[in-house]
């Protein structure tokens, strides 16, 4: 069997698994009808600054899928020591400590657990990061004026 039929039986499977796993806070689905191309939301978790936010983020898996692991972006600014200001993230698992036991559910898991817990020693938003260690009430500040503006924006969509 080829990577491509691979990736496509595992990403069909993850698909059906994910209707029934996925938490509420998360909604995902497939971009015209494109296993290999997916789009939706998280919502920010309670007691966090991200609170009730809505955060677009698109997938992208390759035909290696999945030896290699998804590349995932949010497409929305997004005030986070570990979110670069043009959505990419800095997390273990989407990089050199992916494995292919690793599914999609398990990941937004890590996304959800990364707004309740930043690592700014790891950040690619260098002023965020600098934020959250020096003044943890002016960093949440931040967040909920970011996240307040990306709500209209969103409600707007």
């Amino acid at each position: 069997m080829n990577t491509t039929a691979i990736a496509k039986r595992r990403l069909t499977k993850e698909l059906k698994l994910i209707e029934e796993e996925l938490p509420e806070s998360c909604k995902l689905k497939l971009v015209d009808n494109n296993l290999f191309h997916w789009k939706g939301y998280i919502v920010g978790p309670k007691n966090t600054p991200y609170e009730n936010g809505k955060f677009k983020l698109e997938i992208n898996f390759s035909k290696n899928y999945p030896m290699k692991p998804p590349s995932i972006k949010f497409n929305a600014k997004i005030f986070h020591p570990n979110i670069a200001e043009s959505g990419l993230i800095c997390l273990d698992i989407l990089k050199n400590a992916w494995s292919p036991a690793l599914q999609i559910h398990k990941i937004l898991h890590s996304l959800l657990s990364l707004f309740d817990d930043p690592n700014p020693s790891s950040s690619l938003n260098g002023v965020a990061g600098r934020l959250y260690k020096k003044n943890r009430e002016e960093y949440n500040n931040t967040v909920r004026e970011y996240v307040n503006n990306m709500m209209l924006k969103f409600n707007e969509d």
